[in-house]
């Protein structure tokens, strides 16, 4: 049974930086690790996601504002959210997708708010 727990998220100030944090517990081999948002109203997106090779991808919207890293031993997936905009506002979701049984696992959500 994977599990995935996410740290940070709150509120914070339009211009603002912060790091959500995703920790997954059970066994995993080859797996991908990412984050995703869905503001009220609207379909779940992708934000950016890490191969388990390394490669990234980034929707456009993020535009070199986020990082995403990934720490294989602590089986841990971070995202690094810097000058928030107002429109960053969302719940985000930690995701992991085993590529041997090609299930995808969800965190709980964090809730990010960017206001002044």
């Amino acid at each position: 049974q994977v599990q995935l727990v996410e740290s940070g998220g709150g509120l914070i100030q339009p211009g603002g930086s912060m790091r959500l944090s995703c920790e997954a517990s059970g066994i995993l081999y080859d797996y991908d690790m990412g984050w995703y948002r869905q503001a009220p109203g609207t379909q779940r997106e992708l934000v950016a996601m890490i191969t388990s090779g390394g490669t990234t991808k980034s929707a456009e919207f993020v535009k070199g504002r986020f990082s995403i890293s990934r720490d294989d031993a602590k089986m841990t997936v971070s995202l690094d959210l810097d000058r928030l905009k107002p429109e960053d506002a969302a719940d985000y979701y930690c995701n992991v997708y085993d590529r041997l049984s090609g299930v995808h696992y969800w965190g709980q959500g964090t809730q990010v708010t960017v206001s002044s």
